[in-house]
């Protein structure tokens, strides 16, 4: 034991008083928020700088109509449209609409020219225009007058709510819910990519520098093995925690220096100084928002974190080393990279297949009770309420799956760490697995 904490010391002090874990433990909080901030900045100036755009409306039918806004100015044109489409390639106009003589109850034939391909939405929000026209034109034939057309239009906000087994009502928001678990898994996926390949790259280097020949001389492979995988996560931990910290101390020091607070009190009184009317709406939000966040378990989910990473991590971190034993270069490893990635990359899909629209189904217990996946799908589950025993089942198969690769990475690692030259396939992996001595 002794031994492993040896090699454990060594992995993450030699990797913590490098220049580049320095580097990446400061600039990445202050980066991070410096590009978010740069691109709502670079948003905000693009809308304010884009001049009117003029389109052409070539209408048929004679019953729409397209009031001009501050992006869009539009010009009615008369003619055929082979004239209209003529006239249009020599102006400098943005785009052309034609509207046949269509079938109010099953309208077709509109299009929509531009000199260069549109945007995504653009086309949907001249559709939808379009769309809601000539439904007000069906309900107006229909002999409804203004007032009942506005009666018609409902619209239907549903409160959401968890009972639980003592009969307490909770808010819950499924979006703010899953967005907590998403930010969670997606951290913990990129952790298990990052840290992952630092084992392997650490396991190749010492390899080939013939370092490990000399350490394998007082430490046994497999301890080894497990020694510099925890050194490694110690690392990354250590790492997270000091970005928690910073990326808290700038995002006050940046929330007090715009005169901004995260008091619901007070942020309600400046917001009735400025305006009475819409305060009461907006305050409204603010509580019901800081309701939600006072009833997510925080703690709860800040320690399943931390064990889902370092379980997750343990066990890609033994696959990884494993690899980079039996390779001589990074360009080595590719071959063997994959079926380690796609489990992980599996896991990210999951999240948003199958979690987000139903994160008690089948498919997503099983993807968060399967040790590969459970890292990333269960702290995606974890915001909708999952029962106790889902959560112990998932931590005691990861950590048995944890075993197993550990197991199996060392088989590997402890022939493939002393081999030089030899060219590793599936096939003497496999045989390395077998061999017993």
């Amino acid at each position: 034991m002794n031994k492993i904490f040896l090699v454990i010391q060594r992995e993450f002090m030699s990797r913590v008083k490098k220049k580049s874990f320095l580097l990446a433990t400061i600039l990445v909080p202050l980066i991070f928020p410096a590009v978010i901030g740069g691109m709502v900045y670079l948003a905000i100036q693009n809308e304010k700088n884009k001049e009117t755009e003029v389109v052409q409306v070539l209408d048929e039918s004679g019953l729409l109509s397209f009031e001009d806004s501050d992006r869009y100015s539009y010009k009615s044109v008369e003619g055929s449209l082979e004239s209209a489409k003529d006239e249009f390639s020599k102006s400098e106009d943005f785009a052309l609409i034609y509207i046949p003589d269509f079938d109010i109850d099953k309208p077709e034939g509109v299009v929509f020219y531009a000199k260069t391909s549109p945007g995504v939405n653009l086309v949907d929000r001249f559709e939808n225009n379009i769309e809601a026209q000539i439904r007000d034109i069906k309900l107006t034939r229909s002999g409804l007058t203004e007032e009942q057309l506005d009666q018609l239009k409902t619209y239907v906000r549903i409160d959401s709510f968890n009972i639980t087994e003592t009969g307490d009502e909770k808010k819950s928001d499924a979006g703010f819910t899953f967005g907590i678990g998403y930010v969670m898994g997606f951290l913990i996926y990129i952790f298990l990519f990052a840290y992952g390949a630092q084992v392997m790259q650490g396991v190749i280097e010492e390899k080939n520098s013939k370092i490990v020949e000399v350490i394998v001389s007082t430490v046994r492979p497999f301890h080894m093995m497990i020694g510099k995988v925890v050194g490694v996560a110690s690392v990354g931990i250590f790492q997270f925690l000091i970005w928690m910290i910073l990326m808290s101390v700038i995002s006050f020091a940046g929330m007090s220096a715009f005169g901004l607070s995260i008091d619901p009190m007070e942020s309600s009184q400046m917001m009735q100084q400025a305006d009475e009317a819409s305060a009461v709406q907006a305050n409204e939000k603010v509580q019901e928002i800081m309701t939600i966040i006072r009833d997510i378990p925080i703690t709860q989910i800040v320690l399943l974190f931390v064990f889902y990473f370092l379980g997750g991590y343990m066990l890609y971190g033994a696959l990884f080393a494993a690899v980079g034993s039996a390779v001589d270069t990074p360009a080595d490893a590719q071959q063997f990279m994959m079926p380690i990635m796609m489990p992980i990359i599996v896991g990210l899909m999951g999240l948003f297949m199958f979690v987000f629209n139903d994160p008690h189904g089948s498919v997503s217990f099983w993807l968060s009770v399967i040790p590969f996946t459970s890292p990333i799908v269960m702290m995606g589950r974890i915001g909708f309420g999952v029962p106790a025993w889902e959560i112990a089942l998932s931590m005691v198969t990861l950590v048995g799956g944890f075993i197993f690769t550990l197991w199996l990475a060392g088989r590997i690692y402890r022939i493939g760490i002393l081999m030089h030259g030899a060219k590793v396939n599936y096939k003497v992996l496999a045989k390395w697995l077998m061999q017993k001595n």
